[in-house]
């Protein structure tokens, strides 16, 4: 389990294609710090396994099914992820709980920039608008974000100079791919309503025949 609170922003030095996906190696440098083989890391959101640690840096194993719902498929040596080691009970939630299981990808379709503030608008699938929520909670690329504005197939946020400076969201421009992780309680109400619709539908046309 994550926070949606990001650690550090590091570099991808290394990718190997292995069967059935690929491996990243990360200089993690003092992220490493008592991490153990086995371990969960968020990349980019994307919770994955530590399978080799050497001194400043971890090599991540990657499925395809991650590469074909992420943005890591598209990671070349030399890029920076976002990076938040796993968090442990009785630490501080300042973001929300987020699992490190990407639902889907968006584009950056807008940015406008305004004094201390960044008013960024992303492109989605339809399908997603129902998870999301204004007030809502919303993990970008791991980054836990709270949604301003919802439309047909896109919502905003607003990003303060902070979560730039410290973040890879401050490295990207209109047209960038990101990670999305929509609010894991918000679908669970979402999804149970849509499985109840038609036994409730039916009754009620059982109803008004009876």
């Amino acid at each position: 389990m994550f926070t949606g609170i990001i650690q550090g922003v590091r570099i991808i030095s290394a990718i190997t294609d292995i069967e059935g996906g690929r491996r990243l190696r990360i200089q993690l440098e003092s992220l490493i710090d008592n991490l153990q083989q086995g371990a969960s890391v968020a990349v980019n959101g994307v919770c994955l396994t530590a399978v080799l640690i050497e001194k400043e840096w971890a090599e991540f194993d990657i499925i395809q099914e991650s590469l074909d719902r992420s943005n890591l498929g598209a990671l070349r040596v030399g890029d920076h992820v976002d990076i938040e080691r796993a968090c442990h009970y009785g630490d501080e939630v300042g973001g929300h709980q987020v699992t490190g299981h990407v639902d889907c990808t968006g584009i950056i379709g807008e940015i406008l920039i305004s004094p201390n503030n960044q008013d960024v608008t992303f492109n989605c699938e339809k399908k997603w608008g129902a998870y999301l929520i204004p007030k809502g909670w919303i993990a970008i690329d791991g980054i836990s974000l709270t949604v301003v504005g919802v439309g047909e197939n896109w919502f905003s946020v607003s990003l303060i100079p902070e979560t730039l400076q410290q973040t890879v969201l401050g490295q990207k421009v209109t047209g960038d791919t990101v990670n999305l992780e929509f609010d894991h309680t918000t679908k669970v109400i979402v999804q149970t309503i849509q499985s109840l619709l038609p036994e409730i539908k039916g009754q009620l046309l059982s109803d008004l025949n009876a």
